[in-house]
């Protein structure tokens, strides 16, 4: 696997269909972290999976980059929520569920 690749699978940008005003500053893409272990405290890992939204809005938060606040989160289109909740999805699957060579 190439750096690129590697750094690809630990992270992913996420354009925004509706952008997040914050003051002065527009923020219409987001860039979206492999979670750790810790990040993933207190939440149900099934109900990340299934894409629930108050699993999704708890964690998105830890795992943006401009770091969401927990009301931005909250106020997220719904189709920009589904777009990150599948990549956070996806960054909990094995390789072997991906069908990526282990």
């Amino acid at each position: 696997m190439t750096k690129a690749q590697v750094a690809q699978a630990i992270s992913t940008s996420v354009e925004l269909d509706t952008p997040i005003q914050r003051g002065e500053q527009i923020i219409d893409s987001i860039t979206l972290r492999k979670p750790s272990a810790g990040e993933l405290r207190g939440v149900n890992l099934a109900d990340v999976l299934q894409m629930q939204t108050d699993a999704l809005i708890k964690l998105i938060p830890r795992l943006s980059s401009p770091s969401l606040t927990d009301k931005e989160a909250g106020r997220l289109d719904p189709a920009d929520l589904v777009q990150c909740g599948s990549e956070i999805a996806g960054f909990l699957l094995s390789k072997r569920a991906k069908g990526e060579d282990a």
